[in-house]
């Protein structure tokens, strides 16, 4: 009996498949159950630094969860089997996303980002497979044709459908995908948007409505702290009602039509110090592809994004995102 066993546990280890996820009637389905992804973009980068490091991850996830955060969308795949593990004790998801071109490293133009698939694919952790990161606004990467974009689109989410059945594949489009991309990337399964519209993300349900039927989610959006001009209500400077008050308001539409979206990702957990000069130091500016949408001053600086600093203190904006979250229930 206790031969039959072992033997039971082992042939289950062996052939297990992690997590299952699908789409049903519009909504994401993790393990049979309605999972909607409550999630905050995450890349720890150290003052001083320029990379990505996990050294303040056991802190972070104290105030990821804390603010109802379920999912964190990570914009280079996480090769560190602790990582992934303090991630599922946590009862946290995350949405791995290939690039393009990452010197080899589990990106697309290799081709290692199926070895990464294969490694991991039976990890809990991982909810979804992602591939790029608003890359429409790059067709120079591609030869200048953005097309050649949705054809490896297209060839990568056939081969890491073949190899991971069980999860879904998407992509983060900036803004909404023209239907000649959706057509010729037409096994990706579930879409995924950048979306700054200042305050208004659901005018986008019924353009996208209007070209596919397949689920969508935010995976960026919101505001950052600073305000590069003055208006009649915010002062310009470093302002962190400003981003609170457009992350609620953006939330609040964004949650309220949780019937035509699967998920949004905020923009981001912790201030970026490497993204517009000196990683030392807080800097304003940046470079941000039509950025013009970024509430409320048009313009976005590309280190005020956090929802708490570097420091991990948080900003006002942090509790409207726990108000949000926390009070949300898909079932």
């Amino acid at each position: 009996m206790k031969n039959s066993y072992i033997f039971t546990f082992l042939l289950f280890s062996i052939f297990s498949f992690g997590i299952e996820v699908e789409i049903k009637d519009n909504k994401m389905i993790v393990d049979g159950k309605p999972f909607y992804m409550k999630g905050i973009c995450y890349h720890p980068v150290k003052i001083g630094k320029t990379k990505r490091s996990f050294e303040s991850l056991i802190e972070d996830l104290i105030l990821i969860k804390e603010a109802g955060i379920n999912t964190l969308r990570v914009y280079e795949p996480i090769d560190d089997i602790e990582v992934l593990d303090e991630l599922q004790a946590a009862g946290i998801k995350v949405v791995i996303s290939f690039g393009y071109n990452q010197k080899g490293r589990f990106d697309i133009v290799s081709g290692t980002f199926i070895d990464y698939v294969k490694k991991y694919k039976n990890h809990e952790a991982i909810l979804m497979w992602e591939l790029g990161n608003e890359y429409n606004y790059n067709p120079q990467w591609f030869g200048g044709d953005i097309n050649n974009w949705y054809k490896a689109m297209e060839l990568v989410s056939r081969m890491i459908q073949i190899e991971d059945p069980n999860r879904l594949v998407s992509s983060a489009h900036g803004d909404l995908p023209s239907k000649e991309a959706i057509s010729i990337a037409s096994s990706v399964q579930v879409w995924g948007m950048n979306v700054y519209r200042w305050d208004e993300p659901e005018s986008i349900f019924n353009e996208w409505k209007a070209i596919s039927d397949k689920p969508m989610y935010f995976a960026e959006l919101g505001a950052d702290s600073y305000m590069t001009k003055s208006t009649e209500k915010y002062t310009k400077g470093e302002n962190q009602l400003a981003q609170a008050d457009a992350n609620k308001i953006i939330l609040d539409k964004v949650l309220s039509n949780s019937d035509k979206n699967i998920g949004s990702f905020v923009f981001q957990f912790t201030d970026g110090l490497w993204k517009a000069g000196n990683p030392a130091k807080q800097d304003t500016g940046g470079s941000a592809p039509n950025s013009d949408g970024t509430p409320y001053d048009g313009t976005a600086n590309e280190e005020f994004w956090g929802i708490v600093d570097i420091n991990r203190n948080k900003k006002i904006t942090f509790d409207v995102v726990k108000d949000a979250y926390v009070n949300f229930d898909i079932n």
